[in-house]
């Protein structure tokens, strides 16, 4: 092998394929200094933390950013973030509710609540009330959730397995074909059939077998289709069991991946409500508007 082809794989393997974009947005018609109750909502998640500023019940900015190895401190940053494009300081912010699976690792919380419940509430306000079962795709798990017109949680279900089904498995498989997250999607559609499901659920096992089918001819495309596959029908396999209705939505990274979104939506026969928000802010939205609420009615602590 000689320098340049040893020079081009070094690049590769250092090369995060898996990382998302991080994002953040500031509504450019709003002056927050006009609203009345400035409320946060910070989602530490294991592979993305997020943080959403309403001004009056209404989404005024966020920040998505990759989640640290110290949750107190992708809380902060994730909030210095969307702060920082707005001239905004946290003193002038009248409540931040944590949400995630570091939510009792956000310092500057007054409240904690669960991931489900936002999730669900956040979901009721990008996808209207129509909203009735949410699948939520994380970095560490997946859970179908049913809610009211109000956005209320009525019933929920967490996968029972490790990471399939999981934002993690996506960028696991990412680095492997060293193919950038984003475009897993899309690579998956550009196969001459559609291939059968990896059999492995595990994430592990999984990547094992996807080296195997690399060396026995597959393409990478083809090898990526198999495991949006089998990510589809892992959730929904969940989702089953507590049933969807027509007015379904997804939630969190991998609802930007419509080599999964487009295969869940064949298998059930139910297309997902579209929404212009951005899928990862749901959680934090939805703590947000939790503690907009609180304050609102005088229950704030």
């Amino acid at each position: 092998m000689n320098a340049a082809v040893m020079q081009q794989n070094a690049v590769a393997q250092k090369k995060e394929y898996w990382r998302w974009e991080e994002t953040a947005w500031v509504a450019p018609d709003k002056d927050w200094r006009a609203a009345k109750i400035l409320s946060c909502g910070i989602d530490v998640g294991s592979v993305s933390s997020q943080a959403v500023l309403m001004a009056d019940g209404e989404l005024y900015g966020y920040n998505s950013m990759r989640t640290g190895s110290n949750s107190p401190d992708s809380a902060r940053n994730a909030l210095a973030g969307v702060m920082d494009k707005c001239g905004m300081k946290q003193e002038d912010i009248h409540y931040v509710v944590g949400t995630g699976y570091g939510r009792v690792n956000v310092p500057f919380a007054h409240r904690a609540i669960t991931e489900i419940a936002c999730h669900a509430r956040g979901a009721n306000y990008m996808g209207g009330s129509r909203v009735r079962t949410i699948l939520d795709m994380g970095g560490q798990d997946c859970k179908a959730i049913h809610c009211d017109e109000k956005g209320k949680v009525t019933n929920f279900l967490m996968n029972d397995k490790c990471a399939a089904g999981t934002g993690r498995g996506m960028e696991v498989i990412s680095d492997l074909m060293q193919i950038p997250i984003a475009e897993l999607g899309a690579r998956s559609f550009e196969v001459d059939e559609e291939p059968a499901a990896v059999s492995s659920v595990c994430v592990v096992f999984a990547k094992s077998e996807a080296l195997g089918l690399l060396k026995a001819g597959w393409t990478k495309n083809k090898v990526v289709a198999s495991y949006c596959q089998a990510m589809a029908e892992r959730v929904v396999s969940l989702m089953e069991r507590i049933g969807v209705e027509r007015e379904f939505f997804i939630t969190g990274g991998i609802a930007k991946n419509p080599g999964v979104v487009k295969r869940i939506e064949r298998i059930i026969g139910i297309e997902a409500l579209k929404t212009e928000y951005d899928s990862q802010i749901a959680g934090a939205l939805g703590a947000a508007l939790f503690g907009y609420t609180l304050v609102q009615k005088g229950q704030a602590k």
